[in-house]
């Protein structure tokens, strides 16, 4: 059981600490947003994570022949909606700025509401569980029902706690960065690298 917990953690931990274009735009919102915005969009990308790694203990091998055909259409569709997501950053930010609208006036966006979202935005990475496939593959395959819901467990903790750590980090951003000039080069920056990183998904 140990080991469930020990390849769990670590497969969670493999997932989430290279921060991505979905690490990038969280950290973004959670700048703008109220702590528990950033933290309902953290849980999404670790909900997501967690059921990725409980479909590659139960899909085992019979996986990798299913994702293939699809691994690029979904690459795809993952880029626009990351430029997409970009693209309404910047407008967000210009509009905020050009409107002269304090922070504290500006929407929230609802917790459940960024859980959601990405959640979606994190599923659509097929090369998340083609990761955790590929652990399971690799060694990291559970022997029973109770070790495959440690390892799904522990996966889960680890990457909602990495990114519970990246919202944090946002929001200690957004509490520093208070001048209207200062949020609005956050909010191009965040769209350039979002954007940048999503280009770097097809262009592998």
């Amino acid at each position: 059981m140990t080991g469930a917990v020990v390849a769990g953690l670590l497969a969670g931990y493999g997932i989430a600490i290279p921060v991505g274009a979905v690490g990038a735009h969280l950290v973004a919102v959670a700048a703008r947003s109220p702590w528990r915005t950033g933290a309902g969009a953290a849980l999404g990308i670790a909900a997501a994570d967690g059921a990725y790694a409980l479909v590659a203990v139960v899909g085992g091998a019979a996986l990798v022949p299913l994702l293939v055909p699809v691994a690029t259409p979904l690459r795809w569709v993952s880029v626009l909606v990351l430029l997409a997501l970009a693209a309404a950053s910047a407008r967000t930010a210009l509009r905020a700025h050009r409107a002269g609208t304090p922070a504290e006036d500006r929407p929230v966006t609802a917790p459940h509401r960024a859980f959601w979202t990405f959640l979606g935005i994190t599923v659509l990475n097929p090369m998340t569980v083609l990761y955790f496939t590929a652990l399971v593959l690799g060694g990291h395959a559970t022997t029973g029902p109770a070790e495959a819901a440690v390892f799904v467990a522990a996966a889960f903790a680890a990457s909602a706690s990495w990114q519970l750590l990246l919202a944090a980090a946002g929001t200690l951003l957004g509490h520093a960065l208070t001048g209207a000039r200062a949020r609005l080069l956050t909010g191009l920056a965040s769209s350039a690298l979002i954007t940048v990183l999503a280009v770097g998904l097809v262009a592998r």
